[in-house]
């Protein structure tokens, strides 16, 4: 049994923490192992790797979504979205929280970009719930728990990333999503109302006011600011879930909707046009190169024999595929610690879905499993991506020791979602299978 590869995993790490890029780790870890393996004939695998790499027509939505969510921040969508929100829960306890996190779900189903939606989403919200009184530590989990919603809500860049490492379709991955994306959401809702109620003082309810605007009113306030962004969404989650659309031709039409949208709005400015593709480039270069990196990792791991061994080891074990699938889980639950998303992706998706398949389940229900673990590390010190976007908008007076609290219960819930895609695997191959008959 050759155990050879299984020395790139700690290579790369060791990298990683000495302070490495990422991409470059798993490029010289690649390189390294890829030559004492195969010798110079490594070098037409990578460049067939590159190709297959730079030819995949589902990488073309990541600029295409990374753009859309650059722009959204520049459109002044979100006082709107905010003000149509608010108006129905400032009578609520912790309404201001609710309204935050409704916020959230909307950006989140608009572009699936994690740091634009907590970046606009804090510098709005953080000043009025500070005001209000609000606790600082739910203040901190609201903002990070809710602003990382896109990487589980649909559509996501995680999913363009994970889909074709995986083997499994993006159009799949983005029905099996909504629900679970749903249910963790809901579950945040309902955790904030029932803090608020038991503990009035967390997120206290905003007092009458005397200019407070008639029914009629909020009707036409929310309708005049929700309906732009929610036809947005049509167009984009829509025409992928109604399969009108592949995720890079829906990406393409968020593009152009998000252009309108700062249109619409009165904000659009040729110096915001050029900020916003100078950001998408920036991103999208990144992302690109981690890509390529990865790649090249999985390919000399997977070429080396890596699967096979791990088949071995696994056999060897005498696991059953309940246990695996909890060993795996729990392996990129640690890895959440002290990785970002897309090296976790490029690392353990594809080792692991092989390892899933054989053990008898289904690969985009795993995904989604994997997805949810994800989220949960945006949240998961030292890491936690979270909270240095919430860091770079939050006042001094929210300290480290207010956002660290305040992940501790959002993280809870998104294990709870976990356990009940788990439990319920329907929550995740319900849609793909009722839509797959419209396809």
């Amino acid at each position: 049994m050759d155990y050879l590869p299984f020395l790139m995993l700690p290579m790369a790490f060791i990298l990683m923490f000495l302070g490495t890029q990422v991409a470059f780790a798993m490029i010289l870890t690649a390189v390294t192992f890829g030559l004492i393996t195969f010798g110079d004939r490594v070098v037409f695998q990578f460049i067939e790797k590159i190709d297959d790499l730079s030819s995949n027509f589902v990488f073309a939505a990541i600029p295409l979504f990374v753009f859309m969510g650059s722009m959204l921040e520049k459109s002044g969508i979100a006082d709107r979205l905010f003000e149509a929100i608010h108006i129905w829960t400032r009578r609520l306890p912790g309404g201001l929280a609710l309204a935050t996190v409704m916020m959230c779900i909307i950006f989140a189903a608009s572009s699936g970009v994690i740091g634009a939606t907590e970046s606009v989403v804090g510098l709005l919200t953080i000043p009025i719930m500070l005001r209000y009184g609000y606790n600082k530590s739910l203040i901190s989990g609201v903002i990070c728990a809710g602003g990382s919603l896109g990487t589980i809500i649909p559509p996501s860049v995680v999913v363009v990333v994970m889909g074709p490492l995986a083997n499994v379709s993006v159009g799949d991955l983005m029905y099996g999503m909504l629900i679970p994306g749903l249910v963790m959401a809901a579950l945040y809702l309902v955790y904030i109302f029932a803090l608020c109620v038991i503990k009035p003082e967390a997120g206290p309810r905003i007092p009458r006011e005397p200019n407070e605007p008639s029914f009629t009113e909020k009707l036409w306030i929310s309708s005049r600011n929700l309906v732009p962004p929610l036809f947005m969404i049509f167009a984009v989650l829509g025409s992928i879930l109604l399969g009108w659309a592949s995720p890079t031709e829906a990406a393409a039409i968020g593009a152009l909707c998000s252009v309108l949208l700062t249109i619409l709005y009165r904000q659009f400015s040729i110096r915001g046009l050029y900020e916003a593709l100078l950001k998408t480039l920036r991103v999208t270069a990144m992302i690109m190169a981690v890509l390529l990196a990865g790649t090249l990792f999985t390919g000399v791991f997977i070429g080396s024999g890596g699967i096979n061994t791990a088949n071995q080891v696994i056999a060897s074990m005498s696991l059953s595929p309940w246990m695996l699938l909890a060993l795996l889980l729990f392996i990129v639950f640690l890895a959440g610690f002290f990785l970002d998303w897309i090296s976790i992706v490029l690392i353990f998706i594809p080792i692991f879905v092989p390892l899933i398949q054989a053990a008898g389940f289904d690969p985009v229900w795993f995904c989604i499993l994997f997805l949810i673990l994800i989220q949960t590390s945006y949240l998961t010190p030292p890491m936690a991506p979270a909270i240095f976007y919430l860091r770079a908008v939050a006042p001094p007076e929210i300290t480290m020791a207010h956002m660290y609290r305040g992940m501790v219960p959002f993280i809870s819930l998104q294990v709870l979602t976990l356990v009940i895609v788990m439990v319920v695997p329907q929550t995740v191959t319900w849609l793909p299978s009722v839509m797959l008959q419209f396809r």
